[in-house]
């Protein structure tokens, strides 16, 4: 399956991937997806969120936690495909691990979160992923993140 590109996924498909809901999902779509291999999505950043009322009143930013956690949950899209498991099927990747994470810009009300989630290891139950969160095409944030399967 390798090499095999997915078709886009819009936001009632990623339900079927990942278990957060508002407020707590941020990944709007998966642009290109392709199985073993790498994922791209985007999260539009909105000054409707609650985080801004205080983060910070003023000069609103986007946490640089929660860009690490759209990675990350862009990379478990890809980790549940490539593994062909889902949510339903009582398995679920978490966080395991942040490393070399770098923040080279603000991101803010108005921005769009283009993200990219490469495989980097895959192991039986631990996958690493290099990825990348780029605003019109600048690098915003790079971290290696793991994920490790959980199931239940």
């Amino acid at each position: 399956m390798s090499g095999e590109a997915n078709h886009p996924k819009h936001i009632q498909e990623l339900f079927s991937f990942l278990p957060h809901r508002y407020p707590f999902l941020l990944v709007d779509r998966v642009t290109d997806l392709v199985i073993n291999e790498r994922v791209l999505g985007y999260k539009n950043i909105t000054i409707n969120e609650e985080l801004f009322n205080g983060h910070f009143p003023g000069q609103p930013i986007f946490p640089g936690v929660l860009i690490l956690e759209a990675m990350a949950q862009l990379s478990g899209v890809l980790a549940f495909e490539s593994k062909g498991t889902r949510p339903a099927d009582g398995v679920n990747y978490l966080f395991g691990g942040v490393e070399k994470a770098r923040f080279r810009r603000p991101v803010v009300p108005g921005d769009r979160l283009d993200m990219q989630s490469t495989i980097a290891a895959d192991r039986r139950r631990m996958m690493k992923f290099d990825c990348e969160a780029h605003v019109d095409g600048e690098l915003a944030c790079s971290a290696t993140l793991t994920v490790v399967e959980q199931s239940s």
